[in-house]
């Protein structure tokens, strides 16, 4: 072999061996970069991963507004946006930013503590509500900077478990907290604050525009109203000074005297006012006829708790705005005494109640009665029970407690005071006498012996809470209404003082003075039995 084939074929296993190391060179240059963009993608799937099971776990906190204790939580969403819920009402959507967060507040529960001193402390009311909006923009803040705290740790153990590598580890907490981050910065960006005028409803609360009103106006007139509450609960007593010693009727020692109150639909002032005339008119216990709260939900029992610092006997029935629930919770009550077909006695009174046989809290108007037949109202048969229930006591009872005016017409005859609410509006009558059952047989004319027939007298009391919030729907606003009621030794009624308040907004106060038989009462000839009207469910 000669020389020169000797180089020719050195020269080509050279050029052989360099295209493969070029072809290998590239195929390792590939090869690294797929990895890298490998290991890119699973540390930002790690990361997002790691921030969006920390945030839907651990995201959120507990704030404070007004009497409610808020639960804010933030969720990774497409929409954004903003959901509030009050359960069992239902919940309200707001269209308050974009971006990939979510945010809840849940009002379900009601702090016992701050809700007794809004109702204590009339001056507490505004204070709150000045204060909501700063409790609510805090409670915002020191949300987001929880979730970005809690998305960049998930991110960083989650990665740990799975490279197990600092440098990989460090980039996961990093992309965490640019995601994070910069999802928290365009809602803040893209904020809309006028969203909370347009919300969205949903459950029992589509109906809240139509029961409620303008938000804006009640807003208002409220506003005004918790600025001259103080001055209208101090005027009872100044009024009370005043009245008491009118010559008309003078209260004996021995007099019993019971204070009458209904439809606090939930009112703050409600119980403010009723501890301030317990006190001033030596109030020996209060008669409640019903609709102590506005929906009969769980989040309203709370309410109840204020009953006990009244301080004396506290005697109540169902109204038809209060549930099953409620009454349990009035029942807890260590003054309370509830009356569903019962019959007690308190301070020498015998007293008789029935609840409310219908529960129509979401309702504008109480079903009406059968006209064809009013034996069907469950209404007047709920009267009849409770008619029956006092022939059957076994003594005279005193006074029937009813919600609905609508059940008194079976009590008459059969009781000489019929106290009920309702109506939201103060008024006084005298019950036509029940017609005797029809006999073949002449009646028997009547001996020196028999007693005549009792005369039953149904009062119907106003809204004692100035029908809560619903007393500021109409420009002028429902006034607070509730009656002292004098009975002597003999258990009869003598006297009874009527008090209103101007209502909402108003610092006006009156005081009527009537004494039973100082003018002469038209008792209404006997007739068939009523049939209840269609009244507005209040």
């Amino acid at each position: 072999m000669s020389e020169q084939t000797t180089w020719r074929r050195l020269l080509s296993a050279v050029r052989r061996t360099s295209g493969a190391v070029r072809r290998s060179s590239g195929a390792v240059r590939r090869s690294r970069w797929t990895r890298r963009s490998l290991v890119a993608a699973m540390i930002a799937l790690v990361s997002v991963g790691g921030a969006v099971v920390g945030t839907m776990l651990f995201a959120h906190a507990n704030v404070a507004v007004g009497p409610f204790r808020a639960e804010m939580s933030i969720s990774p969403s497409v929409l954004g946006g903003t959901e509030v819920d009050l359960p069992p009402l239902g919940s309200l959507h707001l269209d308050s930013h974009d971006g990939p967060l979510h945010l809840t507040v849940n009002l379900a529960a009601l702090d016992q503590n701050r809700t007794e001193a809004l109702i204590d402390d009339p001056t507490a009311i505004s204070s709150a509500g000045e204060n909501a909006v700063e409790d609510v923009r805090d409670g915002v803040i020191r949300l987001g900077v929880r979730t970005l705290a809690i998305a960049v740790l998930s991110a960083l153990v989650l990665s740990a478990l799975i490279f197990r590598n600092v440098r990989r580890v460090a980039a996961s907490g990093v992309t965490a907290l640019l995601v994070t981050g910069g999802s928290l910065g365009l809602a803040a960006t893209t904020l809309r604050p006028d969203s909370i005028a347009e919300p969205r409803y949903e459950g029992l609360l589509v109906n809240a525009p139509a029961v409620v009103g303008d938000a804006r106006r009640i807003a208002d007139n409220y506003g005004r109203y918790s600025e001259q509450l103080r001055q209208i609960v101090s005027n009872v007593s100044r009024l009370y000074t005043t009245v008491s010693s009118l010559p008309v009727y003078e209260p004996e020692a021995n007099t019993t005297r019971i204070l009458h109150v209904s439809d606090l639909h939930l009112s703050p002032s409600a119980f403010g006012l009723i501890r301030t005339v317990v006190q001033t008119f030596e109030i020996d216990a209060v008669i409640d006829t019903g609709d102590l709260v506005d929906w009969g939900s769980t989040a309203e029992t709370g309410y109840a708790s204020s009953i006990p610092s009244v301080g004396v006997p506290y005697i109540w029935v169902r109204g038809n705005h209060d549930s099953a629930s409620i009454q349990t919770a009035v029942a807890r009550q260590r003054n309370a005494i509830v009356l569903d077909n019962k019959v007690t006695t308190v301070d020498g009174l015998t007293i008789a109640g029935i609840g409310d046989p219908e529960f129509t809290p979401d309702k504008n108007e109480t079903p009406a009665a059968n006209a064809d037949d009013p034996a069907q109202s469950p209404l007047l048969r709920a009267g009849s029970q409770l008619a029956d229930t006092v022939r059957a006591a076994g003594k005279p009872v005193d006074i029937a407690l009813v919600h609905d005016p609508a059940m008194a017409p079976p009590l008459s005859g059969v009781v000489p005071l019929v106290l009920a609410g309702h109506r939201h509006q103060r008024e006084v009558t005298l019950l036509p006498a029940p017609q005797p059952a029809p006999s073949v047989s002449p009646a028997p004319a009547p001996s020196a012996g028999d007693e005549p027939p009792v005369v039953t007298r149904l009062m119907v009391e106003g809204s004692t809470g100035g029908a809560g919030l619903r007393g500021l729907e109409k420009e002028e606003p429902t006034p607070l209404s509730l009656s002292v009621l004098y009975f002597d030794e003999n258990r009869q009624l003598k006297a009874y003082d009527d008090i209103q308040l101007g209502g909402t907004g108003q610092s006006n106060v009156e005081m009527q003075r009537n004494v039973v038989g100082a003018e002469p009462e038209e008792t209404p000839s006997p007739s068939s039995p009523a049939t209840p009207q269609s009244e507005p469910s209040r």
